[in-house]
């Protein structure tokens, strides 16, 4: 299983379905237990919602990954939008840009095990995400 990754095009929120359902189906192949695949797909959830939202496209990638004896699901979510202008501010419960309750990025940051951001200005944001599996 290591090595299988998914590349979902994130225009619509069709594609957001899309990358959650192959989020699962790629994790559910190495332990994750059902909460945590929920977590895993809630976190996807808002990673292309943002994208659909602030940058109109962009890309969801899916990959299964081992480190020792860990296995886990790396997702990057990229896009080409105006990026993040404060991203300390972003990642605060509450912040919001768009009159939502602003628990987006923090909230994908709680749910996994590993989360970056890097954001530049007009030229796109790009999160990187790990969850482990725990056996």
């Amino acid at each position: 299983m290591i090595g299988h990754e998914a590349s979902i095009p994130i225009i619509t929120d069709t594609d957001i379905v899309t990358a959650r359902q192959s989020a699962r189906e790629l994790a559910k192949n190495i332990g994750f237990s059902s909460s945590e695949l929920a977590g895993i797909a809630a976190a996807i959830s808002e990673l292309a919602r943002n994208i659909v939202s602030y940058a109109e496209k962009g890309m969801i990638y899916i990959r299964l990954i081992q480190e020792s004896n860990k296995k886990g699901v790396l997702v990057i979510a990229e896009d080409k939008g105006p990026g993040i202008s404060d991203i300390n501010k972003a990642l605060q419960d509450g912040y919001s840009t768009s009159n939502s309750l602003g628990l987006g990025l923090p909230g994908v940051q709680r749910l996994m095990d590993s989360f970056e951001i890097q954001s530049e200005i007009g030229k796109g944001t790009t999160v990187t995400i790990k969850k482990w599996a725990y056996e």
